[in-house]
């Protein structure tokens, strides 16, 4: 093999490989199944380790800190704040209903 053939086509499988390896020991850190993202950035050139790379943006690191914060579905809530009442969207009816006559500045409003 020549020793230009064997650069073209040596480096890009190196950096390739770079990738994969790189996927591979940062995905734990982020609680990703690395043999997946390896095999992903390696297989799929350069798109494969981008989509892992935007994938991870979206992750928290695993600090280790569980014991302090609880998961709320998209939210980590501190165990001092767990206790305190949730926000509600709307008010309920009845209070609504109850509300809405005292202060009625229309009179005759249905």
């Amino acid at each position: 093999m020549e020793p230009h053939v064997a650069v073209l086509v040596g480096f890009p499988i190196l950096g390739l490989l770079g990738m994969a390896a790189y996927a591979y020991h940062d995905a734990p850190k982020y609680s990703m199944n690395p043999t997946k993202w390896a095999i992903v950035s390696f297989v799929v050139p350069f798109f494969g380790f981008f989509a892992y790379l935007f994938e991870r943006d979206e992750r928290r690191p695993d600090t280790g800190r569980r014991d302090e914060m609880f998961d709320d579905g998209p939210f980590e809530i501190h165990k001092s704040r767990a206790e305190d009442a949730p926000l509600t969207s709307a008010p309920d009816e009845k209070q609504h209903e109850e509300t809405a006559d005292e202060g009625d500045e229309w009179p005759g409003k249905p």
